[in-house]
């Protein structure tokens, strides 16, 4: 039997602001101008065009292939022409390789091959669809999902958790996606646990979605494999060590898998595009972003078309009712800060959020308060961390597991200085990794 406990050490309960779309169904919006696909939209190889300027492609069509096992696909979600194969900014500020479409505003697409049925399917069969369908983690961090359904022992696989936390403020997609399409969640979470035949399926909610809670419930009735469980709402719930240890009792570090602590973790909407995968035969070419804030006219919950351009979205939102002093693609804690909208929607695009007032502040001398170590749910400290990599001391930075951070924002935001914890030691973490990743090439050589 799983040991719940429902809860983490540490963590923040932040403004939740989930009001302002959480009442609003699921919009469909259909972009009116060009598409931009960057290349890179998941952890690993950067995708391959496949076509070429002056290509006339169709929705659900390849447009660039896997290029190697750390890879997946990227499929077109209109139809039009190539206009260019060139770098595009995206919402971390990086230029990247980028497949531009014309839009034709025709929405021709291709005709899906047929698939079996699930029973009938291998689970290598399985794993190739899911593969094939460009699925990606789409809670943020872009991992190839046939990667992390195919763990070195899938015997061990004990639970397959289906993060349904949304702990992130402001972001209410999940939170709409189970209200309204419940049986797509349950029916992927069936298409996870036929991998692994001895694991157990939870649906995993925080206990401010009463709602989901009990619908879940009711549409997992006499399944003997699918259970679900209330956690206690707290920041970083959804954090996969957090929710881990919330469900499960067994705690990892940041050199374990959750296949070590014998868990597979994914979040709502990469389940519900695993099932389309599975059982459709149809590739992942849309998601649902929530946009809100107090700055947004109209906050909303759209069913999106990859590659649309964030400009178009704030339009369907009825634009802005104030200018904001701070634009974020993503949630207020994890989320990137964004100097122009015209960067395109992408697989982890999880939510665009406007806010009237910048709450950032300038940062001061740390008073020692210790109100980051309390709330750090890695056991951490925070203050000497960002210190460290303030003055590149990588020593002490990984002797005081620096590495273990799971750059939730918790120490950034309980700050009475106003200090920018989380970014400093996120700089530090990408350094290292970097460093190390160099190394190993280098080793290869």
């Amino acid at each position: 039997m799983v040991k719940a406990k429902l809860t983490f050490m540490g963590g923040v309960h932040p403004y939740d602001g989930k009001a302002m779309s959480k009442d609003k169904p699921i919009k469909t919006v259909l972009p009116k101008g060009n598409l931009v696909y960057p290349l890179s939209q998941h952890i690993g190889a950067p995708a391959k065009p496949i076509v070429k300027k002056g290509d006339r492609v169709l929705t659900g069509q390849k447009i660039a292939e896997a290029d190697g096992y750390m890879s997946v696909p990227i499929f077109c979600s209109v139809s039009g022409t190539v206009k260019a194969i060139e770098p595009r900014r995206v919402v971390t500020g990086d230029n990247v390789m980028s497949i531009v479409v014309e839009n034709d505003r025709q929405y021709e697409e291709v005709e899906y091959s047929p698939v079996k049925p699930l029973e009938r399917l291998t689970g290598e069969e399985i794993l190739n669809l899911v593969k094939e369908g460009g699925v990606v983690g789409m809670g943020g961090a872009g991992f190839p999902t046939h990667v992390k359904l195919a763990p070195k022992d899938p015997e061990a696989i004990e639970y397959v958790i289906a993060n349904c936390a949304e702990c992130e403020p402001y972001l209410t997609s999940d939170y709409r996606r189970m209200l309204e399409e419940p049986e797509k969640l349950i029916d992927g979470l069936k298409v996870i646990l036929s991998l692994f035949p001895g694991a157990k399926g939870i649906l995993a909610v925080e206990d401010n979605k009463p709602d989901c809670i009990r619908l879940l419930k009711e549409k997992t009735e006499g399944e003997e494999r699918i259970s679900v469980v209330k956690l206690a709402t707290k920041y970083p719930q959804g954090s996969e060590r957090q929710l881990i240890y919330a469900v499960t009792g067994r705690a990892i570090d940041s050199s374990q898998l959750p296949a070590d602590a014998g868990c597979i973790v994914d979040n709502v909407d990469t389940i519900v595009a695993v099932n389309r995968a599975v059982r459709e035969g149809k590739p992942l070419i849309t998601r649902i972003v929530t946009v809100t804030g107090d700055a947004v006219m109209d906050p909303q919950n759209f069913l999106v078309r990859i590659g649309t351009s964030y400009h178009e979205l704030i339009d369907e939102a009825g634009g802005f009712v104030t200018e904001p002093a701070r634009i974020v693609s993503g949630g207020p804690m994890m989320g990137f800060g964004l100097f122009d909208l015209d960067v395109p929607t992408t697989k982890t695009a999880s939510a665009l959020l406007c806010l009237s007032q910048d709450e950032v502040g300038q940062p001061s001398a740390c008073i020692n308060c210790g109100r980051c170590v309390e709330a750090c749910p890695s056991r951490l400290v925070p203050t000497l961390l960002a210190k460290y990599a303030q003055h590149y001391d990588t020593e002490a930075f990984l002797k005081r597991d620096g590495m273990e951070c799971c750059e939730c924002g918790c120490c950034s935001y309980v700050c009475p200085a106003k200090r920018q914890l989380t970014q400093a030691i996120r700089s530090m973490r990408r350094m290292i990794l970097a460093d190390r990743k160099k190394a190993k090439g280098g080793d290869r050589r």
